[in-house]
């Protein structure tokens, strides 16, 4: 490219109005210097076209690094602890060959050995599906279970359902002394079927009809049944049935091999079992009941499911029942609860019990929802959680327990610094040896992040704080405005602000903000951040509205403490869910954003699969003015900014049809707006040869196209 003017085209699928109908659109961006902050071209207003050539070509390598070669993501160690905790296993290459092997690691000394794989059975990480003597094993051939004698191959056939059958065997579990497989049974038959059509011969494609339960709509039947592990009858158990049908969590054998541990749930999700079902007499009781006009389990499933302790005379369950995240104590029968985890905090998660020394080992941040860290409380009576995480290391820390709970992987990082993974002796937190360090990542991390990500507060009133962080140009000039860019998803499946290596497509974000933006993103109420029950279902009933209102509150009350955030030129992008936010944010907020990127919307949320989103909003029937606040398309009229969305066509999750309904939506109603579809990618578009470089590039020019990078002189700050 030459001159002072440069066209760049890029083409669209549809163009509503935005432009005459032609299948290309050209664009001078001879102001776009100051997206190429290493040329030191600082205001927005300088720009030749090599600036503009050299910008795109150092941006599209940094897409090239993370997306095809993976160089920030850290290496992970996994290993395998010995039944004994004596040791743990690693699959490593074998010395002076390509092949790789299983290598034993004494825990104490550190010595490395050959490990025998005739000496799997019983080991963490090893398959589910070997009897408790590792001498048989259940399989899954053509939608039936059998069971295989691993010393002389034969099997047994255990069901005999018909091939290609609406039905499948699922969670099929052996019992204690191995004479018994409980499983779950699902009949699908009545899922209505979806049609998509198979890649191939252009002119003559094919059909693919699968089942998809929609919302309302029927979901499948379950019921869970057990038979003789050498064949036989299967016997069914009685557990309590609804009309609208309902879903199971955990399915496990208890302490014993004659009583089998059912967790039910509600459609809703609005109510929670644990059944106790005899396998040889056929009686079934509760033993634990809860439930919650909102929900009591979301979507993240994590603590989902009990413990057993005392020889499965009690247990241990996670919930929310009092307004936080708590570990309840309770006799077998479940008449006798003690709370292990008082206080108003949440647990993030559980770890591990330590019985012979008596503690509950969990996941908690009580002062930061952005950060994990490990703690303990005594495991007969609880009281004040002891923090076994040393202070002095601030960010999100994972553990892999021992057996015994005498050690630990320990793994730990922070939004910028890469994680460490150390071998580390309970409960003193002693480190014994590091695992992975990430060297060379972490000297490339130092390298690139020249500004440190900030992590901030914002109150919206109403005495709600939300949390958020800010990633700066590498050369950020604090006396200057910046563009924002807002990175949303909102919904209650996933947090975008936490301290962690990795999180929120950090890597993307750092190359975006190296283009002259402000990258921020928050958490609005409904996120699953560890901040009490009553957070987390604020949204109960429309996910959307409150999530719009909150994430442009807190996009304002930035601006207020941060005078370099210039609110006239502010962008908002998400996926999926945030994908929605997306929408919803350029339709009913159009004062406060001016540009868009959706990927993988749902518009129409009534459309969408019943298992994620009944238990928020549960049913157009039941809930039809949730439904209409909700749909983005429903406010398609408040669009004014610029707007891209883009989707796979072969979408499995958030279907093609879903989003077209909006697209229509907008050209019924003249509104302008582009659209980019990706041929039989499904939700993470990333199917085939450059698609993930080549997404990330085209959202890269359309934010150069439609928001002005590079800082500008303050105006009336």
């Amino acid at each position: 490219m030459t001159g002072q003017s440069v066209s760049v085209t890029l083409h669209f699928r549809v163009l509503a109005m935005k432009c005459p109908a032609h299948s290309q659109i050209k664009f001078s961006i001879a102001w776009f210097a100051a997206l190429c902050l290493s040329t030191g071209i600082t205001d927005a207003e300088d720009l030749d076209s090599p600036s503009l050539d050299l910008s795109l070509e150092k941006a599209e390598t940094r897409m090239r690094t993370i997306y095809e070669r993976g160089e920030f993501r850290g290496k992970t160690f996994r290993g395998d602890w010995l039944p004994d905790s004596t040791g743990y296993l690693v699959t490593e290459p074998a010395k002076g060959s390509d092949k790789r092997k299983v290598f034993r690691y004494d825990v104490v000394s550190g010595k490395r050995s050959v490990w025998d794989p005739s000496k799997q059975a019983g080991i963490q990480g090893s398959s589910g599906n070997l009897s408790p003597d590792g001498q048989r094993e259940i399989q899954s051939i053509r939608g039936n279970l059998r069971v295989r004698n691993q010393e002389n191959g034969q099997s047994i056939a255990l069901t005999d359902n018909e091939e290609g059958s609406s039905t499948k065997l699922l969670q099929p579990r052996w019992s204690p002394d191995g004479n018994r497989i409980a499983y779950v049974f699902s009949d699908h038959s009545q899922v209505r079927l979806r049609s998509a059509l198979i890649p191939g011969d252009p002119t003559y494609p094919k059909v693919r009809e699968s089942r998809f339960a929609r919302v309302g709509g029927d979901i499948p039947s379950l019921k869970v049944g057990v038979i003789d592990s050498d064949g036989g009858k299967t016997r069914w158990l009685s557990i309590p049935d609804s009309k609208e049908g309902f879903y199971l969590g955990q399915v496990e054998w208890t302490e014993n091999s004659d009583e089998l541990l059912v967790e039910r749930l509600s459609r809703f999700r609005n109510e929670r079992d644990f059944f106790l079902a005899d396998v040889r007499t056929g009686e079934v009781k509760t033993i634990f009941h809860e439930s919650d006009p909102a929900w009591v389990v979301a979507s993240v499933a994590k603590n989902a499911g009990l413990e057993w302790i005392s020889g499965g005379k009690e247990f241990v369950v996670i919930s929310e029942k009092d307004g936080w995240r708590h570990a309840y104590r309770c006799s077998r029968d479940g008449k006798e609860q003690t709370l292990l985890t008082p206080g108003a905090y949440d647990i993030i998660e559980r770890v591990k019990i330590d019985e012979e020394r008596g503690w509950y080992y969990f996941n908690a941040s009580p002062d930061n929802g952005t950060q994990k860290y490990l703690y303990r409380v005594q495991l007969d009576e609880g009281g004040e959680a002891e923090r076994v995480t040393p202070p002095n290391q601030p960010g999100t820390h994972d553990y892999v327990f021992s057996p015994d709970a005498r050690w630990a992987f320990h793994t730990y990082s922070t939004f910028d610094t890469p994680p460490v993974t150390e071998l580390v002796k309970l409960p003193v937190h002693k480190v014994l040896r590091a695992l992975e360090t990430n060297e060379e990542l972490r000297q490339k991390a130092q390298e690139l992040i020249q500004q440190p990500t900030e992590f901030f507060q914002v109150d919206i009133g109403n005495n709600v704080e939300i949390d958020g962080w800010m990633i700066k140009p590498s050369d950020f000039d604090p006396t200057r405005e910046y563009p924002v860019l807002v990175y949303v998803y909102g919904e209650p499946h996933a947090q975008t602000v936490l301290d962690s290596w990795g999180a929120a497509q950090a890597y993307y974000h750092r190359a975006i903000a190296d283009l002259g933006y402000l990258v921020v993103s928050m958490d609005n109420r409904g996120t699953p951040a560890p901040k009490g029950a009553a957070w987390r279902r604020a949204v109960s009933g429309s996910l959307g509205p409150l999530s719009t209102d909150e994430q442009s509150a807190g996009l304002k009350a930035l601006a207020e403490t941060h005078s370099y955030v210039d609110l006239t030129r502010v962008g908002i992008w998400g996926w999926s869910g945030g994908g929605s936010n997306t929408l919803n944010a350029m339709f009913r907020k159009p004062g406060v954003y001016h540009v868009g990127i959706a990927v993988a919307p749902k518009p129409q949320p009534h459309l969408y699969n019943a298992w994620f989103q009944e238990i928020y909003m549960e049913t157009r029937e039941t809930n039809p003015e949730g439904y209409r606040r909700s749909a983005p398309i429903n406010f398609a009229e408040g669009l004014k900014g610029d707007l891209l969305i883009i989707h796979g066509t072969g979408e499995t999750n958030t279907h093609l049809e879903i989003v077209e309904g909006l697209v229509d939506r907008l050209i019924e109603i003249g509104k302008p707006f582009d659209y980019m579809t990706y041929p039989n990618r499904d939700h993470g578009i990333h199917e085939g040869k450059g698609t993930s470089v080549h997404l990330r590039m085209h959202m890269v020019r359309y934010l150069l196209n439609h928001l002005q990078p590079g800082p500008k002189q303050r105006v009336g700050k």
